[in-house]
């Protein structure tokens, strides 16, 4: 859906402004979160494009399905997207939202698949080699694949880092028969 994402890019980027100048970034973030999970159902994304549902009621009901409380500010943020048609691009704004906050906080989210569980110290280990390496603060999401043989995989946004075991008889393979 790369409309979507370039519907909501101009949306998050107000947004994220005006929370950060009025210093209400994790607030809009976690509000921005719920909405967009809740714009994100099927159910939810037929009644937003329903032409029988007043804009007024497809904010009142995307607001309370998330069970938020929304400021002026954000009531009228919503209110906007409602008008022109872009309260179903909610779940890309969240997500651009965060993204722009990441950045601003200097943090990232990195996930790493690793052949067995890692334990808190290889975690840490890890984490700070890549703060390290990243001028970032690291938040680290572990999952277990065990056909990896051994090594990890590295995820962050679109950058992929495979130095699995598996990663690497693929390359070899590759070498030897190009």
């Amino acid at each position: 859906m790369a409309e979507l994402s370039t519907v909501a890019r101009p949306y998050a980027k107000a947004a994220f402004e005006y929370a950060r100048d009025h210093q209400v970034l994790d607030a809009w973030a976690g509000w921005l979160a719920m909405l967009g999970q809740v714009a994100a159902d099927r159910d939810v994304q037929k009644l937003l494009s329903s032409p029988k549902l007043s804009t007024e009621r497809k904010v009142a009901l995307v607001i309370e399905v998330a069970d938020v409380d929304v400021d002026h500010a954000a009531r009228r943020f919503l209110e906007t997207l409602g008008e022109k048609g872009r309260l179903a691009a909610l779940t890309d704004i969240a997500e651009q939202f965060e993204r722009m906050r990441a950045e601003l906080e200097k943090r990232i989210d990195v996930t790493v698949v690793s052949a067995y569980a890692l334990d808190d110290k290889q975690q840490q280990k890890l984490a700070g080699a890549l703060k390290k390496r990243l001028n970032r603060e690291i938040s680290i999401t572990t999952q277990v694949d065990p056909t990896l043989l051994g090594g990890v995989i590295l995820r962050t946004g679109d950058t992929v880092i495979d130095g699995s075991v598996r990663g690497r008889l693929n390359r070899l393979t590759e070498a030897l028969s190009a």
